[in-house]
């Protein structure tokens, strides 16, 4: 069919397709437009602590009640490191600041973590590797805005912590901000197939850094591609009678000597099948449960209950490696919505599976003894970008990069017409937000120098290198 006899067939199908209930691209983003009347963009820029804001580690400590006691000075000994580590672990803080900051009223799937550290690279069910964010456990329905306040001010206390200059410092939050206005923009125009089945792969990094940067990146790949279930079982496990078993490494991985807990773990493995598809647990049901360890990740998910299990396939040479991880409530929940998921750890993998693009085929939840898990394979290609190395000019890419991936997962489940009408085409928006994250981020330091403060006085134990 030529080009003419396309757009005359096209003109013919819009002419007699029945009017949808959802409004028109120009009508929604005007839409958007509006809303800059009751909430200007510049009104985004303003921030200072509440008189009544309650005291950062009594909301730090409040998490700490259902969490493994042995852990949690492994968890303040990180926040202690720096402010960036303070920062990763504290987003309860943030949630409870964010809640009085001006918001347009737009809805979206929020991360409700979306700091640097938290993107990173992962094998689709294809095995194709793709960039996105990568972790979920705060995720709820809530205001787009808090997701880019968050990362832009970690973009910031970040750049701080490297020691760039301020200028430095705002143009990488300024990257970041711009992308996703950017970017936005460009879905709020796509279809929504188009933006539903939208990645961001190598091949689309590549094309927007120079040649160096990009080099580095395909090496990145390559070695990302390596860590999977055989180089975990290579990394972590070794033979001991004849059969595989898990290595200790003491606090961060180590046996329980729990016979009920190994059998609690044993039946979420069978129970939570029913989360997954059926064409995968005839997969899982190959493997055979072998053993388990608690494992240690993070910053702020120290504590909560984390474990690896070990499954034997066909032979020792083909492991299935399973994290199982507590969910408990989103920060957000207090000040945003209700989670509308009997579990937390479907509230998880729901909230994942809405946000990326693709999604780890084991990735599924389950409860056990009263508590909440989501389960999903330990490593598959995953990699991370270590902000702490980067000089000026790469976090200026990385900021937008995390961007990019900011607006897509956005996209996917909000209005990305409304969205982009509300940012507009300028840098105002841009520019507020850099505001408010440098203020933030000094407030991001005053609060790691009370917990400095608390070690030194003994209210609060941590125990550092780990």
């Amino acid at each position: 069919m030529v080009a003419a006899e396309v757009t005359e067939t096209r003109k013919r199908v819009r002419a007699a397709a029945p009017r949808l209930p959802v409004p028109p691209i120009a009508e929604r983003s005007a839409e958007g437009k509006r809303l800059r009347e009751q909430v200007p963009r510049t009104s985004h820029g303003a921030w200072s602590p509440a008189a009544d804001r309650p005291d950062p580690l009594d909301l730090l400590q409040a998490q700490d009640r259902n969490r493994e006691p042995d852990l949690i000075p492994i968890r303040y000994g990180r926040m202690l490191t720096s402010p960036f580590a303070f920062y990763r672990g504290s987003a309860v803080v943030m949630a409870n600041d964010l809640a009085a900051t001006p918001t347009s009223g737009l809805i979206v799937q929020a991360c409700g973590d979306a700091h640097l550290s938290n993107f990173g690279t992962f094998a689709t069910p294809e095995r194709n590797q793709v960039f996105d964010i990568n972790d979920f456990d705060e995720t709820l329905p809530a205001p787009w805005e808090w997701d880019v306040k968050r990362l832009a001010a970690s973009v910031v206390v970040a750049s701080r912590a490297n020691g760039y200059r301020p200028a430095d410092c705002a143009a990488a939050a300024g990257a970041a901000v711009r992308s996703y206005r950017e970017r936005m923009a460009q879905f709020a125009q796509m279809g929504n197939l188009a933006v539903w089945y939208n990645r961001i792969t190598g091949a689309d990094i590549a094309g927007t850094v120079p040649p160096d940067v990009s080099k580095n990146l395909q090496r990145a790949l390559q070695r990302a591609a390596t860590r999977d279930h055989l180089q975990v079982l290579a990394k972590m496990t070794s033979a001991q009678n004849g059969n595989i078993r898990v290595v200790d490494d003491p606090p961060l991985v180590i046996h329980i000597s729990d016979v009920q807990l190994e059998d609690r773990l044993r039946t979420l493995a069978k129970t939570y099948r029913s989360s997954i598809r059926e064409d995968l647990r005839s997969l899982l049901d190959r493997y055979t449960f072998v053993d388990f360890a608690r494992k240690v990740v993070g910053v702020g998910s120290v504590g909560t209950r984390c474990y690896v299990t070990l499954f034997r396939g066909n032979h020792d040479d083909d492991p299935l490696f399973l994290q199982i991880k507590e969910a408990y409530s989103s920060v957000l929940e207090p000040y945003s919505e209700k989670s509308k998921f009997p579990n937390h750890g479907q509230r998880v993998v729901r909230g994942q599976q809405f946000i990326q693009a693709a999604s780890d085929i084991f990735l599924g939840w389950g409860r056990v003894a009263g508590v909440d898990f989501y389960v999903r394979q330990l490593r598959d290609m995953k990699a991370s970008v270590e902000v702490t190395l980067l000089p000026p000019d790469r976090m200026v890419m990385y900021g937008a990069l995390c961007g990019w991936a900011l607006a897509r997962a956005h996209a996917r489940s909000g209005d990305a017409a409304r969205i982009a009408g509300y940012l507009g085409s300028g840098t105002t928006f841009d520019d507020a937000i850099v505001k408010f994250a440098t203020a933030y981020a000094d407030q991001t330091e005053r609060d790691h120098a009370a917990l400095v403060a608390a070690v030194k006085s003994g209210r609060i134990v941590a125990e550092t290198g780990r």
